[in-house]
């Protein structure tokens, strides 16, 4: 390994995202907005760009055109020094389908890696919300000696079911003695026993390793061609796989409160939970750090502005983000995260909930503990969040923890 290895970064976007409907319904899931003016895939890319590197790929699939848009007017880097960031489509070099799986997508994407000659290859998803330094586990993951990294964050071993495990070897804490699938019995960490590690999504490979991996992957027929559970045990069984624990990463600007914040997006409820850790005084995830900035497309608006309505009302905005281009008159706005270019009308409430680009909510009208999609108009008076059985009857999702939600474009009358 060279003094200063070459490394390139991929990002996996193809996922479609079935349990964020109606909110993937026409778009991929990296691509949903995300804390009023972010996309889920800027995460991604300001981590890896923080952390130094400056030639990433990002492998698409399924309903990508905003993705893709969004990455082309967003990410432009110099190419003086060749930094890029590039999407890449599913191309099918290796026959007329489509990705069968996140190593299967690496497999069919081998011939970036080939062009770049990378000496290691940093793989992480596009679609959790979270502050890292890989810089710190790459340095890890080479003085360590394993051919693969993978990254864990620590969670209570009672969620043990919701994640990929890694169980650590008691005596060699960052070797993972083997990867365990949502499992139901768990056993805690040796330091923290009422603790596991899940796996992050993010991984650090030797390159030709990752080569050699993901091709012996590709000639097994039963195999899902899934990172996780497929590529990580394959080094696990040849007792090169290592583990890099979070609460080693010290990012710059985070806060004893943030410092280990990460959060898997998705579902509607977790997608909703995420943005009411942006809005406390002492946020859980602090969008403020501007030592680790969250870089997103600078959006041509005047700021936002709040003023009284037409019969003098005055409004208040209590425990929100509130985005550029927004007018709010006369609104009693509450725990909330508002996107771009949003207009409520006086009288109007919204309390808990998470409005995207050019909502308008009409005077007088109601908005509770709801996701509003792009461009959703509520007729003065209107109300959504409020009744369940009436939402459910108007074709809305409603989740079982009482949070609705209405896709793109829908308008709605009363």
């Amino acid at each position: 390994m060279p003094a200063s290895p070459k490394v390139f970064g991929i990002i996996l976007a193809g996922g479609e995202g079935k349990r964020l409907m109606p909110l993937t319904a026409d778009r991929a899931k990296p691509a949903v907005p995300f804390g009023g003016q972010y996309r889920l895939i800027d995460f991604a890319i300001s981590n890896l760009i923080n952390s130094g590197l400056r030639q990433l790929v990002v492998l698409t699939q399924y309903k990508s055109h905003s993705l893709d848009r969004h990455i082309s007017q967003t990410w432009r880097m110099s190419p003086l020094l060749d930094s890029y960031v590039a999407s890449v489509p599913a191309q099918q070099r290796l026959g007329k389908r489509w990705f069968s799986g996140s190593a299967d997508a690496i497999l069919q994407s081998l011939n970036l890696i080939n062009d770049e000659q990378p000496d290691i290859v940093v793989v992480v998803g596009a679609d959790h919300v979270y502050r890292m330094d890989f810089r710190q586990m790459l340095d890890s993951h080479i003085e360590s000696g394993a051919r693969a990294t993978v990254a864990g964050i620590r969670q209570p071993i009672g969620l043990a079911h919701q994640f990929g495990v890694i169980d650590v070897d008691p005596q060699h804490t960052d070797r993972i003695r083997e990867f365990l699938e949502k499992p139901q019995n768990p056993v805690g960490l040796p330091d923290s026993p009422a603790d596991v590690l899940a796996s992050m999504g993010n991984y650090i490979f030797d390159a030709d390793a990752l080569i050699e991996a993901v091709e012996a992957d590709g000639e097994v027929p039963t195999s899902n061609h899934d990172m996780g559970g497929d590529i990580v045990p394959y080094f696990v069984e040849r007792a090169e796989a290592g583990v890099y624990d979070m609460t080693h990463n010290d990012v710059p600007g985070s806060t004893d409160r943030d410092r280990y914040y990460w959060r898997d997006v998705g579902t509607i409820d977790s997608f909703f939970d995420a943005h009411q850790d942006l809005i406390s005084t002492l946020p859980i995830f602090n969008l403020y750090n501007t030592d680790w900035p969250i870089h997103s497309q600078l959006v041509n608006s005047p700021p936002a502005k709040f003023v009284r309505d037409s019969v003098g009302r005055i409004g208040n905005a209590i425990d929100s983000i509130v985005s550029l281009g927004s007018v709010l008159s006369g609104t009693h706005l509450e725990r909330s995260v508002v996107g771009p270019w949003t207009l409520a009308g006086g009288g109007s409430t919204i309390t808990d909930s998470v409005l995207f680009d050019r909502v308008q909510v009409g005077q007088g009208a109601r908005v509770h503990r709801a996701i509003l999609d792009k461009n959703v108009t509520l007729a003065p008076g209107a109300t959504v969040g409020v009744d369940r059985e009436r939402d459910l009857e108007r074709g809305f999702t409603v989740t079982d923890s009482g949070i609705t939600v209405v896709g793109k474009g829908v308008r709605i009358d009363r």
